[in-house]
Formats: structure tokens, sequence, C-alpha cells
């Protein structure tokens, strides 16, 4: 029945709204979000909701998600509050899973992006020169410029994350550029240091000629760029293999520039190569007749095909594994009396002939295959008398050296990070030279900073390194295989990973990976706080002294990391050590230590965090579990450093369980875009819709995957909330009427409700299962469905006339508002973390204590008791019934045959004696919302209405015989059979009479 009834036009007719009990509740039908929730905002932190918090789960195991510290630089975006949002689920569920889960936010204060803000905004938009950093003052100033603008936006994202709803210590948040974090990230240096893992190296890295700076893989995207290609000869000159004295190797390189630092020729022994003649080419080609190359078989058409040669033959066959003992000159031999150095053919395993030549041009300078592969055979070479010294061939600036005769002072990138004159420089030359075979150009990918979008380069630079494979010193003692790599993959066998396919990423990452650059030649940063000496050949000793570390660490917690810049600084340091010819490194901290020596000062510093005090995790004997929580991205990023940095120096991951998601597109799968005008900014979502929708739309996402966002996926959300806000709305205003004294226990109850409670048992299992494995997204499409379909269009659009209109003392009616009870309490719980908003205003009007929240609460237990599968099953067949009686009442009213179902009294046919058995004590036009029916056994007509998934059933749909109650709008014979009520049901004048008694005039 309707939830207003209508006045009769009928004078005579009374007004029984009186009555009736009707849903009552100040719970709004429109939300208004964007209002409401800064209030309850408000109202937390009056209340103090997190200090409460800690306060109830005291004791408890704890669940500690550490942040993922976010980049203080700019406004929060659609993928930041994603992520956000995701750790809200995740540490509200586990604290309402009976956890102490304590989140404490983080910030990355340090590290380039803020230094180029800082430089862009305070130097080069005003012409002005950017400081010398050698100057301490200057040094210290510009640092505390970079302290102001993090400071800035770290406020600033402060408050557009506490917006979403997320709870946490947001009082007293973390940042690496805090006093202590910068004392501990020194210290965490040390260690490795101590170990015997940090060393001075010199090694290719990638390089940002714009940011003048060493970058990490994680700082690298990979985006098109057209580099030259050329096919360079390089004659042979050992006398071993006079027959192939004329003859010349054949490389192929987009990268031009790295041949002044050519030292090699990588070759595979097991490809085929063969002497090729060229027979026939043009007069004005590169490739003459009767030159002599040596090219792998698979690749010798299409090299001739680029070096325009009409007509070649196969000379002979020349095995790979007699490659080792050729040798040749230098293509650039005698150029500016340089290039003189003999070039080695040496065997490597990532020589393939898919591509090129087969061969492949060496340059130690400049690439990380070409480096091993020159390393590992130092000793070899020093044996033949071959100079295996790596030359510093390009500088910071991306400009040529001495160590390049004949190109000094080329660019290969320039300032703005645009193509140098390096190429066509050495391209020409190789003219000259007659060594050019052939060049073109080739689109492809090419790594690029992520922050400058500039191209990198390859280049050789001093640079502090973390060893992978070398044994760490244990209190001065080592045991073999117990290397930094090793710790790592063993630490990530015993680690959860969410999705699995994690594991396996990080694995191959951890696999492959080089030697760990930590240093960075900026200016933001803690320092590489060691002294060293140098030893002569290009490496240093560490000093290893603790009161030398201790004066550091204690300066640093003081003070921050400045104190390692200030003038006098070496001497203050060192003590009286400081006539020693130990001198101080300037060098700072990739950015990546820093956010991977997180652990060490937020989950082990029981002083400046106390509620993370007395972490026992699992994997070391104790019920606790810490969660790092990130983009996929983080498996190279943060989830990888700080892996490396807890197994060098605690000997295990920092982490028990790990979760990835994806990234956020726009709704037609492309990525984000200003350009394209297809993003979506959180704060007009918060501001049109509300933080909640936001909180919806996350938790309802497949996060391990890429997710979408835009306008009509936002307003499916919307619709998926409205629906959720008008059930619980209706909970509510139906609860109003209800007292806990009338409360009935299960036994008493009519089986409608008993099987509701089994449905509220069943979702139980689903939800806390869904929340303990972080499935988010099947407890909304659980709670949905349930909400949706079993509760509105079914039970609750049942049990509207005994709600509203069965006496004050019936028990079926006390029944249903025990039962809707149990489901408003337990769904306003498990809607918690997702619509923290909503469930809270919810959970005010449906227990308005004085301080109570519904994050103070816990998921809801105990409710297995209600399982009862065996009337579940009796009840599915009552349901298909029902099924096939909406169906035909469909019908009925589309054809205006009917208005309201309450005008019919269905004759339902069943076939089946143990299916009419299950209905016999069933009232089927109470459930089928209908004034009458009736069952038939036997066989329906032929027009009766059927449904082919519930065979031997039938239903004619008979117009209901009687006349309409005034109060219930139900047509029944016994209207008139009460004297004193004539125009309502004895059922209806027995709730008159009790409404009487209670002094509500009828």
């Amino acid at each position: 029945m309707s939830e207003k009834p209508q006045k009769s036009q009928k004078s005579e007719v009374k007004d029984y709204s009186k009555t009736l009990f009707l849903p009552q509740t100040e719970f709004p039908m429109r939300a208004g979000l964007p209002q409401r929730e800064p209030e309850i905002l408000k109202r937390w932190y009056e209340i103090g909701l997190y200090e409460k918090l800690r306060e109830s789960a005291k004791g408890r195991d704890k669940f500690v998600l550490h942040d993922g510290p976010p980049y203080a630089n700019g406004n929060i975006h659609i993928g930041t509050a994603l992520n956000k949002i995701l750790k809200d689920l995740v540490t509200k569920s586990q604290q309402m899973l009976g956890f102490d889960s304590n989140y404490v936010p983080g910030w990355d204060c340090h590290g380039l992006p803020i230094e180029w803000k800082v430089e862009e905004e305070h130097y080069r938009k005003k012409g002005k020169q950017k400081p010398d950093f050698r100057d301490s003052a200057a040094m210290i100033d510009f640092r505390k410029e970079c302290r102001a603008y993090a400071t800035h936006w770290l406020n600033v994202q402060r408050e557009e994350f506490k917006r979403l709803g997320v709870i946490g210590d947001w009082d007293h948040p973390y940042a690496t550029m805090n006093y202590p974090a910068e004392a501990q990230i020194a210290r965490e240096l040390m260690k490795f240091a101590a170990n015997g893992t940090l060393y001075r190296g010199s090694k290719p890295v990638m390089w940002s000629v714009v940011e003048k700076t060493a970058l990490a893989e994680a700082e690298v995207e990979y985006e098109d760029y057209t580099s030259d290609m050329v096919w360079v000869k390089f004659p042979i000159t050992s006398p071993a293999h006079g027959a192939l004295a004329s003859a010349s190797v054949v490389i192929w390189t987009t990268t031009p520039w790295t041949l002044p630092g050519n030292r090699a020729i990588s070759f595979s022994p097991k490809i085929a190569y063969g002497l090729y003649k060229v027979t026939d080419a043009p007069a004005d080609n590169w490739a003459k007749t009767g030159d002599l190359l040596i090219l792998a078989d698979a690749l010798a058409a299409e090299v001739f095909k680029q070096a325009r040669v009409t007509a070649y033959e196969k000379v002979r066959d020349i095995p790979g594994d007699t490659m080792d003992a050729i040798e040749c000159a230098h293509p650039l031999k005698g150029l500016a009396g340089g290039y003189e150095f003999i070039v080695p053919l040496l065997s490597g395993d990532h020589v393939t002939d898919d591509t090129g030549t087969g061969f492949v041009h060496t340059a130690p300078s400049h690439g990380r295959e070409d480096f091993d592969v020159w390393t590992a055979s130092t000793r070899e070479l020093d044996a033949r008398g071959i100079n295996s010294a790596i030359p510093y061939t390009v500088d910071e600036n991306g400009a040529y050296t001495d160590h390049a005769p004949g190109f000094a002072g080329k660019r290969v990138i320039t300032d703005k990070g645009e193509k140098g004159d390096a190429n066509e420089a050495v391209i020409k030359a190789l003219v000259d030279k007659g060594m050019l075979l052939a060049r073109g150009r080739l689109k492809h990918q090419y790594p690029h900073s992520w922050r400058s979008k500039k191209p990198v380069i390859f280049r050789n630079t001093p640079q502090w390194f973390i060893a992978m494979d070398k044994d760490i010193a244990t209190d001065g003692k080592t045991k073999s295989g117990d290397t930094l790599r090793a710790r790592a993959l063993h630490a990530i066998s015993v680690t959860q990973w969410v999705p699995p396919s994690g594991e396996n990423r990080i694995t191959g990452m951890i696999e492959a990976r080089p030697d760990w650059v930590i240093s960075r030649q900026r200016a933001w940063g803690v320092p590489i706080a060691v002294f060293v000496r140098e030893k002569g050949d290009g490496s240093a000793e560490i000093l290893q002294d603790e009161a030398v570390n201790t004066r550091i660490g204690d300066a640093f917690e003081k003070e921050g990391a400045d104190a390692w810049y200030a003038t006098g600084a070496r001497e203050r340091f060192l003590g009286p050590r400081a006539n020693e010819d130990w001198q101080k490194v300037d060098d700072i901290l990739d950015v990546w230590f820093d956010s991977g020596s997180t652990h060490a000062f937020v989950l082990e510093d029981p002083e400046q965090f106390p509620g993370l005090a007395g972490i026992k995790r699992k994997v070391d004997g104790g019920t606790d579990t810490v969660m790092y929580l990130e983009g996929s991205d983080q498996h190279r990023g943060w989830f990888h450093s700080s892996l490396l940095e807890s197994c060098g120096t605690r000997g295990r991951a920092p982490y028990d369980i790990v979760l990835t998601h994806g990234f956020t597109q726009a709704e037609d799968g492309r990525k984000m875009s200003k350009s394209l005008g297809n993003t979506i900014e959180p704060q007009s979502v918060i501001k049109e819709s509300g933080a909640d929708i936001l909180r919806l739309w996350v938790a309802s996402c497949d996060y391990t995957d890429d997710q979408r966002i835009g306008p009509e996926i936002l307003k499916n959300t919307v619709e998926t909330y409205r629906k959720l806000r008008n059930t619980v709305r209706w909970m509510l205003g139906t609860l109003h009427h209800y007292k806990p004294a009338d409360a009935v226990t299960p036994a008493e109850m009519p089986e409608l409700e008993r099987l509701m409670l089994h449905e509220l048992a069943l979702r139980a299992e689903l939800v806390r299962k869904a929340y303990e494995t972080f499935d988010f997204k099947n407890v909304v499409a659980t709670l949905s469905a349930f909400l949706n379909s079993e509760l509105s269009a079914f039970y609750f659009d049942i049990r509207k006339d005994t709600l509203y209109c069965d006496p004050p003392s019936s028990l079926t009616r006390k029944a249903a508002l025990t039962t809707i009870d149990l489901l408003c309490n337990s769904i306003l719980k498990w809607l918690a973390p997702v619509l923290s908003f909503t469930a809270e205003e919810g959970w005010r009007m449906y227990g308005p204590e004085a301080e109570a929240s519904v994050h103070l609460t816990l998921f809801p237990e105990g409710l297995e008791q209600f399982r009862d599968d065996k009337l579940a099953a009796k009840w599915e067949t009552i349901r298909n019934v029902r099924r096939v009686v909406t169906g035909a009442l469909e019908l009925e009213r589309a054809a205006k045959n009917i208005g309201s179902s309450l005008e019919a009294s269905p004759v339902i046919y069943v076939a089946d004696r143990e299916m009419l058995a299950k209905l016999f004590d069933t009232d089927l036009a109470e459930i089928c919302i209908t004034s009458n029916y009736e069952v038939r056994e036997g066989a329906a007509p032929a027009s009766a209405f059927r449904l082919d998934a519930v065979p031997g059933v039938a239903v004619v749909v008979e117009k209901a015989v009687g006349t309409k109650c005034a109060r219930s709008w139900k047509i029944s014979p016994t209207v008139g059979e009460d004297p004193e009520y004539p125009d309502v049901t004895p059922r209806d004048a027995k709730a008159l009479r009790e409404w009487k008694a209670l002094g509500v005039s009828v």
C-alpha cells in the first residue's frame, strides 16, 4: 500500500492517516552531501573521533596501513583521491573487524620536483640566477625555500584528504623533512655503510640534462622519440685474421653520439655470421663495390637494403665462437689525434639477430649492458694490454668532454631538453672517415624524465651505490650468499600480494635490477652524510666512526639536515679527526631512499608516533600486520625501495601485505589530459555531489585493474547511492515506531522474518569475507543487491501493510520491527567504511547517543545463529510462485484491467503436490500484495500466465471480491463486519480500537 493514503472523495469516509504507523524520520531523501558532510567532519573533530578510536581499540591486535607518502607538490587529483579513499576503506574496515587499525598519514617532501618548482617560481620566472650551492648560506637559504614550499602544499593536501572523509592522525602526520625523520634517514644510510654494501662507483646512469641530476628507473617514463640511426664500419686489424684484414665489422646504433665512447663490439657465439662482399652499388653510395663486411646471416639482406647495395654475395661463413679473436680499429681513429686504441670483440648475452647487424656497439660510459660486458672482461683486457678505463665522454650539461677528441663542447641534449649538435657532428666525421655505411631515422620509445618530460641520456658518472650482490656484513662477519638481492627475493615470497600478480612483477624487477644508485647532485634532500678518503683509483674509503655518526644524527635531530651544509660542519662532525684527510660528501640521497626509510621513523619511533608503538609483526612471531597500499607503478618505486632498505638493514620486508591498484582513466578508456578536457577533479565531484559519491565510485571499482570515471559513470554512481540512501531512510523512518522492549525472539517470529534473518546471516558472511580480503567491489555489489532486491523490492514491500496498518499489539508488526532493527544496525555498520558520511548521519538518527559514532562500532557478529537453510529452501519455492503471480499482475496492469495489485485475487494453479504442500500455510495474498488469492491443484487453462523458469505453476488473475477498506485499501468481503467501524476490515477495526485506547481520535 502507499505510504500516504489519499482521502476518499466521499465526505463520510474518515481520515485514518493518524492511526497508521507511517515512517517518520529527519533523515532527508535529498542527501545534500556537499553541505552536510562538512558538518559531520566538524563533529568528528569536536568529539575527538580519532582519539576515541585509539582508546576503544587498546589491547587489540594491530593492523597498520603504513601510508605511502604522496608528494607535497600541488593539489590532489582523482588518482590521489582514489588511493587515499582505498586506504581509508582498509583502515575503517579493519578497525570494525576488530583490529587496532591506526592510520598515520605522511608526505614525501624532499627531491627534485619541489626543487624544480622553487627554481622556476623564485628564479627562472624572475630571470634570476640560481644560487651557487658551494656557498653554505646560499645552500641553506635555498633549502628553506624548498621547506616552505613543501609545508604549504602539505597543508593544502591535508585539508583535501580530510574532506574525503579519511580518518587518521591528521594533527601528527609524518613528513620526510621533519628533523627526526631526516636524522633517521641519515642513520639508515650509515647502516649500509657499516654492513659494507655502500660504495662509490663509476657507472652509466640515466641523467637528466635539463634537471642536472641522475634519475632512478622510477623517475623515468617512456615516450615516442625520433632517433638518428647509423650503420658503421669497424675495420678489422687483428693479425690472427689476416684473411679478413680488409673487412669490417658492421654495427647499428640509434645513438650516434655514443660512438666517441665506444670501446668494444659485442657479439653472440650462438649467431651465424658471414663475410659478405658488395658486388654492385651506386657510385655515390657510402657502401662501395668491393667492400667486405661481416654481418649476421639473418640480418644481411636488411642491412644491404638500408645501405642501397644493389648486389652482394656471401664469401664464407664465420663461426660465432671464433669472433673473440677479432680486433678492430675505432671508426674515428686519427680524429684530433684520438681513438688510437684497439676495439676488441666481446661475447654478450644481450646480442640477438632480430634487429641491427648481429653486433652491438659497446660504449661502457653510456649503457648498462655495455658497462656489464666491459667490466666483466676487465681482467682479460688488462692481460691483452687494452686499457680498461671507462672514459667520461659527456658532462652534466650533455656536452662532450676532452675524452671525446674532436667533439669537445658539442651538445647531445641542450638545457631545454632539445636534440643538440652532437649526432650530426659524429655522423659527419664518420662520413669523412669513410666509415658510414647507412643512416636513417627511427621513431621508438625512449626514456624521458617524468618531471621535465624531456629525454634523458646514459652517462658515466661517479655515484653512490648500494650493492645488490655483495655479502652483507653483520657484526663484521659475512655469510656467503646473504646478499641484498637474496634477502629481498625471500621477503617477497613470504609477503601477501593483492592481487597475487604483484609478486611476479616485483620478483622480476628485483632479479634483474642493477646496484641501487642512491646519489643525486641536487640541494633539497637528506645528504649522504658520510666522510670519505680517496684511494687514488677512483674509489673511496668510508669513515667508520660511531662517535662521528652519533654527532651527525644528534645534530640532524635538533637542527635538521641543514646542519650538514652549515659553515664549519666538517670540523664539527669529525671532531678530533678533523686534522685527518676525510672529506664531506655533498651529494643528496635519492628521494626513494627517503621514502623507503619511512618504516624506520614511523613504525619504529614510539616517541614521535606513540599510537604505533609496540608493533609485533607476524614475521617476528607476533600477531600484528603491516600493509602497504599504492598504485601498481610502486612495484618499481616505494614498494621496491622500502623492500631494499628494510632487507638491507633488518633482513626482512617492512610489510606483511602489499595491495596495489591500477590507474584512473577517462570514461572512454583514454588517459586523462587537460588538453583533451576529460579530467575529473575530486574537488569538483565533492562540490557537486559529495565525497560519499566519490567513495562509492572507488569502492565499486575493480581497483586491481585500471578504472574509469566520467559524467555517465558518476551519474550511475549517484543513482546507486540514491537507492541505498532511500532504503536506509525507509528503515530509519519505520524504526521511529520501534521500542526495544517490544523486541521479538526469532522463535516467535513468522517465517518471513526468520527468512530475512537467514538472508542477513548469509550477507554477514559475504560482507565480512569481502572486507577481510579487501574486496570492496563485492561489498558494494552484495549490499546493493540485498537492499534493492531482497529488502526494498521484496520484504519491505510485503511488510508495509503489516507495519503501517496492524494494531499496536500485533506480534507480526513487532517481529517485523525487530527484524528491521537488526537489518538497519547491520547495514549501517557495513556501509560505514564506504559511505562514511551517510552511515554516520544514519547512525545518529538510529541511535542518537551523545558521543556515538558508527565508526566506533564493530561489524555485527553472531548473525550465523539465524541461518536456516531448510526454511530458505521452502521459501525458494514460495518466491518462485510469487514471480509467476507478479508477472501475471504486470500484464493485467499494463492492459489496464487493474490498477493496484490490491484489486486482484489471483488463482494459482500448481501441478506438483510437493510444491503445493509448501504453499499450504502461506498467505500468498500477503506475499503477492493482493487482496485475496486461491490455490488450485491441477492443470491450468491455456490462457493462464506461465514462466518457463517456473514449470508447473500458472496464474489466472481475477478481480478481488468485496469492498475497499478505507484504511488499508484492501478489497475484502469482511469490510463492514464490525458495526462500530463499518468502512474497514476487522483487522483494521481492531487497530482503531487500540489507537482509541491510546488516546488517538479516530
